[in-house]
């Protein structure tokens, strides 16, 4: 994979240049949060930098798969720069002597995450504690190193899981689980987090992103259009009933049936070859 270059973004995130990192080759972005001196903790201009580079990998055609990582070992988000927060310097919503009661979250990395069609798996490569905690759970995969925690420590610090926590926990741990996490705090080890349900692997320390990375590969050999229907299927199944589900699965079908993909996917069968998928 070539290496990663820094995202060329507007002037209002020019304090993030090199901080989010972005590398697409072999049909794989890969997206990584590169202040690896403060555990990657997020600040505002990361913020704008890590939702653009989501857009950019969501609206790139040749892109099929995207990892999200962190650099360095220690951990993947820590969270929000809360010494950047304690000094005013970088107001997330927070600012010295008041708290913004209105804030556009509609081009925040949270909603971006979870409003792409492609699929996003997060190289758990350290720690993911609060705000870096819900970018994990925003991703559909989430594969974690051996030694590394998860961290719902929002009530620890006087707030709560505010950017999909409260959404995601519930619908993957069930109500009472996720409310003794969140209402604890309480940090998890890889193995109590895989035994959850909360991540899908538990990988050797230093293999997260070549694990990532191999399932990611996986994953882009297949049709990317019957994935991404896929996927979207998937999320409006949280909050639809059965019978409307499946109504709109059947309308999803429907243009796979006439794709090339869908073609070549038959003769591959036939002809006992490995598939040759193109997007269209």
């Amino acid at each position: 994979m070539a290496p990663p270059d820094t995202l060329a973004v507007p002037a209002a995130q020019a304090a993030a240049a090199g901080e989010v990192l972005y590398a697409a080759a072999d049909a794989i972005a890969t997206i990584t949060l590169n202040a690896p001196q403060r555990m990657n903790t997020i600040s505002r201009p990361m913020l704008d930098a890590l939702s653009a580079a989501l857009v950019r990998a969501g609206d790139d055609p040749e892109v099929r798969v995207i990892i999200l990582t962190g650099a360095g070992d220690r951990a993947f988000c820590a969270g929000l720069n809360l010494e950047a927060q304690q000094a005013g310097t970088d107001s997330i919503g927070l600012g010295q002597g008041f708290m913004r009661t209105t804030i556009d979250l509609r081009n925040t990395p949270p909603t971006v995450l979870h409003q792409l069609d492609k699929p996003v798996i997060c190289a758990l490569n350290g720690a993911a504690a609060g705000y870096g905690l819900d970018i994990a759970l925003g991703a559909d995969i989430r594969v974690m190193a051996r030694s590394t925690k998860l961290a719902a420590s929002y009530a620890r610090r006087g707030v709560l899981p505010e950017s999909g926590g409260t959404w995601y926990l519930p619908r993957l741990l069930g109500w009472s689980k996720a409310a003794e996490l969140i209402f604890t705090g309480r940090t998890l080890s890889a193995d109590e987090s895989l035994s959850l349900g909360l991540v899908s692997r538990v990988v050797d320390d230093g293999t997260a992103l070549t694990a990532a990375r191999q399932l990611a590969a996986e994953i882009a050999a297949n049709a990317p259009l019957a994935i991404q229907a896929a996927k979207r299927m998937m999320r409006m199944a949280w909050n639809e009933p059965f019978t409307e589900h499946v109504h709109h699965v059947f309308l999803q079908l429907l243009p796979l049936l006439g794709t090339e993909d869908m073609k070549e996917g038959v003769a591959a069968f036939m002809e006992k070859r490995p598939p040759r998928f193109k997007g269209r």
